[in-house]
């Protein structure tokens, strides 16, 4: 058993809700649906929002919290993958920088443009090796790419991506032009390319405004519960919070569990051996210098075994990541010491006057990519695609997703879901293709715009607090602002940005069940390395107060989010109160 699992039921076992959770209340009144999806990641989410938008009867269940696991564990990258068209998935490349196009409009309040730069150090290198990484997938003994390579790369990139003409083309430049727009780069560097992707600000949050949008269609969903076995062709599930086993029964039964979709069918009594995953690991370092180098960019850094590591400044810290080795979904993914090694040396490779130590990495985090078996093949090389695989549940029609990405989730979503209605017979009636998600309806995306949004919102709320809650949840800001309107609202001791009444609002309309849920993926507080020991202990007064937490489950609950941030993000906690935003 993975640590991760270990102290999730650890984590469970130390609170008793005191009020009993109405969205499971809501499965137990409710039992049976046309669709049950088990996994509610991005992928589940994004076909759970889709199916109940199709005026579909679903239910969604996850096993953790919302937009966990591999979900959580992103480079935070809306991209099209360049690397892929050397693998010769033209379909994904093409598929991925249509969505990263949609998603720049349809979620604007989380998805930004983002410049990436390519730093080059040789001309001809990669050529001759490329036909047989092409063919074979397997790594050879020199494999980085050089200009020449990079070059071809880029110019078919732009042409599965320009998007009418929105996208600017990539870009190359000699080293006097690299080093006068980035000084700090290495100045052995030969030519720099860059091109435009995108970069999630929040991912988490991104996740839960597609999960919303699905509830608010009429679907049901419920964390914290878990598919642990079959019953007379339902499928038995256990509530994590209380232990209580209940059976839901569906038409169709839809699988999404990522990287751990085999156990999951395998628990069903419908076992397969679909999946292959691979870790990724991430640091987040607060380094002025190394920010300051970016210029704003993300960098995508080579190295000579052919591995690629992304650098990215982000809410102002600086994200490194990731690793691509083999992993199983029952093993723990913790971000290494090894981990860390590599990626100091690439940086130090690409920046050399820049210095990294450990004692600025602030948080690390790694994941399981939801890839396809791929036996002897390169883990660099394995398909970033999807496919759906369809076999029986207890005489229903189950679907298990392989594959899949955080840029390609909403049309994901809408493949799967057009399958499901071609088993229950019925025709879609609406499309998502530009539907915005949450907090992006109506996102004023000017600067003229954003201000006259904050004007008119600025009713009973300062401007800089309507400026404030714009940014982080979009335009469900305005939910916020009422809240606080109508409450008691006082700024936090350890995090002034954060108030108490936008906390309780957060907790209770956002299926928080556990403190760890706030720090993690509501807010960014953990990411940027803010969390401190009175940080934790002033959220827990205010979180167990909206849950109606007894002084021994707030206790056990600060015990549970300490020792998780510190065995899986390693984190190191100050005893001193925190500024953080």
């Amino acid at each position: 058993m993975s640590v991760g699992i270990s102290l999730q039921a650890m984590h469970a076992q130390c609170m008793t809700s005191s009020t009993p959770r109405t969205d499971v209340v809501s499965l137990i009144q409710h039992p049976r649906s046309q669709v049950l999806v088990i996994g509610g990641g991005i992928n589940g989410a994004a076909t759970f929002r889709e199916l109940a938008l199709q005026g579909v009867d679903v239910t969604l269940i996850e096993r953790g919290d919302y937009i966990s696991g591999s979900s959580a564990a992103s480079s935070h990258m809306i991209h099209g993958g360049i690397r892929y068209l050397e693998n010769g998935e033209f379909r994904l490349v093409r598929e991925a920088v249509q969505e990263r196009n949609r998603l720049l409009k349809t979620a604007p309040h989380y998805v930004k443009p983002l410049q990436t730069t390519i730093p080059i150090f040789s001309l001809f290198s990669g050529i001759a090796a490329a036909p047989l990484r092409f063919l074979t997938h397997k790594q050879s003994s020199t494999t980085e790419r050089g200009a020449l390579l990079i070059k071809v790369g880029l110019a078919l990139y732009d042409s599965f991506s320009r998007d009418g003409g929105s996208v600017p083309r990539h870009e190359f430049h000699g080293r006097r032009k690299s080093l006068a727009h980035q000084p700090a780069l290495n100045p052995d560097l030969k030519y720099t390319a860059t091109y435009y992707d995108a970069v999630m600000v929040h991912p988490e949050r991104l996740g839960l405004d597609v999960l919303l949008d699905g509830v608010a269609a009429g679907g049901r969903a419920a964390n914290y519960v878990e598919a642990v076995g079959a019953v007379d062709g339902g499928v038995l599930v256990r509530d994590l919070v209380t232990g209580d086993e209940f059976v839901l029964s569906a038409d169709v039964v839809v699988n999404t569990s990522g990287p751990w979709t085999d156990l999951t069918n395998g628990a069903l009594g419908a076992p397969t051996t679909f999946m292959g995953g691979t870790k990724g690991s991430h640091i987040v370092v607060d380094n002025p210098e190394l920010l300051a180098a970016t210029k704003g960019r993300e960098l995508f850094l080579e190295n000579a075994d052919g591995r690629v590591v992304l650098v990215c400044p982000i809410k102002g810290r600086v994200l490194i990541g990731t690793t691509d080795v083999d992993a199983d979904p029952r093993d723990p993914m913790i971000e290494t010491d090894e981990d860390t090694d590599y990626f100091f040396k690439l940086v130090s490779r690409v920046f050399p006057g820049v210095a990294l130590d450990r004692s600025q990495i602030v948080f690390t985090y790694a994941g399981i990519r939801p890839l396809p078996r791929h036996d002897d093949e390169a883990p660099g090389f394995v398909s970033r695609d999807y496919r759906i695989e369809k076999s029986n549940f207890g005489g229903s029609p189950l679907l298990s997703l392989v594959g899949g990405k955080w840029t390609t989730f909403r049309a994901l979503g809408e493949h799967m879901t057009n399958d499901v209605l071609a088993i229950l017979k019925r025709a879609r009636t609406a499309s998502t293709t530009t539907l915005s998600i949450g907090g992006g309806v109506g996102f004023p995306t000017t600067e003229p715009t954003r201000n006259d949004w904050i004007q008119s919102h600025a009713v009973g709320v300062s401007r800089s607090r309507v400026a404030e809650l714009l940014t982080r949840y979009g335009t469900r800001a305005t939910e916020f602002i009422a809240a606080i309107i109508e409450g008691n609202d006082v700024a936090l001791r350890t995090a002034p940005n954060y108030t108490t009444t936008e906390l309780d609002h957060l907790v209770r309309t956002e299926s928080v069940v556990h403190l760890i849920d706030v720090l993690l993926r509501r807010t960014d507080l953990a990411f940027i390395g803010a969390v401190t020991g009175p940080m934790i202990d002033e959220l827990a007064t205010i979180v167990g107060g909206s849950l109606g937490w007894t002084s021994e489950q707030c206790a056990a609950e600060i015990v549970a989010t300490r020792e998780i941030l510190t065995t899986m993000h390693g984190q190191a906690f100050t005893e001193q109160a925190a500024v953080a935003g």
